[in-house]
């Protein structure tokens, strides 16, 4: 969406659904007058048409904030065929069938995509050293880029530990001003043993490097850890497991144990990684979210097509959580526009207030990449970039 331009010294009065400045808790309705260019004011509404008179108003509707930040997502599978499958159904009909288009190439069209769809930055899992070569070097990616370990034997973690930390810290050396960062991101708390993710957690709180951990996406996860078996154990992709669940975490499965207690038990938590999906927890999970002082990332569309559950997104809110978006693969999330699961969120959350989600895929987000979010206020520059409908 390009608006039209009158005289540039005429004010402009752009009126939208929901405002998200980057400060405060935004407008709905919101407004924002723009004079030769320049920010002059924003608000609300009918204030601003009292404030200013001479201004010609534009309904414009949508949202206007900063551009968003898609805090999770897989670039690497960008060039996968999107299925809404159920989640046993979607690993080995979209995931493995589709391996062969999973890799650099796909990767580079999914950092294309984000540098067209201008979002703010980017908080990308990272499965192949090519592929972490190729968009280390990209001078339009901002944000993050986490490589992602797995191994399951204890025995093995820290052959598997060495390896990846001669890898990241020759990647350290190629970090640019402005550029992406180097982060981590331990798998799963059941693909990755409990030697090995301390190893991991305990090294990246030592180097100041972030931290991504995908937690509690399907209602089999926390009945593995309460259990040692179900679904997800029965169907495990990788293609060796110790004998037994409780060898992969150092412990005997229990009826009150959670991944995320067994994150939190294990010293994990303290590291403050950022947990992605966190669709299946208790109470008592979020507490302890809460009080390790840990963000999180939904990806609304995603656990909605593969069948996982539905983000409890008031309750980890009132314990003062910082919610971010992320779109999740193209595989599952269909597109790489996290504005889209900004729309999807309305829907989904009939009664939470827009604002809020607008909020998680700016302010929320930036916070998780380690990204400032650009003010929309008096004396800034305006862009167009700030009409997320122009968009997409």
């Amino acid at each position: 969406m390009t608006l039209s331009s009158p005289d540039p010294f005429t004010p402009r009065l752009f009126v939208c659904d929901v405002l998200y400045t980057g400060m405060g808790g935004g407008h709905a309705p919101g407004g924002v007058v723009v004079v030769s260019g320049t920010v002059a004011a924003t608000g609300d509404p009918a204030q601003l048409r009292l404030q200013h008179p001479q201004a010609v108003v534009e309904e414009i509707g949508g949202i206007i904030a900063p551009p968003p930040i898609n805090a999770h997502t897989h670039l690497d599978m960008s060039a996968y065929a999107f299925q809404a499958l159920p989640y046993f159904r979607w690993l080995p009909e979209v995931v493995i069938a589709q391996r062969e288009q999973r890799g650099v190439s796909g990767a580079l069209a999914g950092a294309d995509e984000l540098s067209r769809l201008g979002v703010g930055g980017v908080g990308d899992i990272v499965w192949s050293p090519e592929v972490m070569d190729a968009l280390l070097a990209r001078e339009d990616l901002r944000g993050v880029l986490y490589f992602e370990v797995l191994n399951t034997f204890p025995g093995k973690a820290d052959e598997v530990f060495a390896g990846m930390r001669q890898r990241v810290e020759a990647w350290r050396k190629l970090e640019r001003p402005g550029g992406p960062r180097i982060g981590l991101s331990p798998h799963t708390p059941y693909t990755v043993s409990h030697r090995l993710m301390k190893l991991v957690c305990d090294y990246a709180a030592g180097e100041g490097l972030p931290l991504q951990i995908h937690v509690a996406e399907h209602p089999s996860e926390p009945e593995l850890f309460a259990t040692g078996a179900g679904p997800l154990w029965d169907n495990r992709l990788l293609p060796f497991w110790p004998e037994t669940f409780a060898e992969v975490i150092g412990r005997t499965p229990e009826p009150e144990l959670t991944p995320v207690r067994y994150l939190d038990e294990l010293g994990v938590l303290a590291a403050k990684p950022t947990l992605i999906h966190m669709v299946n927890v208790t109470p008592d999970d979020i507490a302890r979210v809460a009080r390790a002082g840990c963000a999180v990332v939904s990806c609304p569309r995603s656990n909605h097509h593969l069948e996982c559950g539905t983000f409890p997104w008031t309750a980890f809110a009132a314990a003062g959580v910082e919610i971010a978006l992320g779109t999740d693969s193209v595989a599952s999330g269909e597109s790489l526009d996290v504005r889209e699961d900004v729309a999807f969120a309305r829907n989904l959350y009939p009664k939470l207030d827009p604002r809020l989600l607008v909020r998680a895929a700016v302010k929320g987000g930036g916070r998780v990449v380690g990204l400032p979010a650009p003010f929309i206020r008096r004396g800034e520059v305006w862009s167009e970039d700030f009409l997320w409908s122009r968009r997409g």
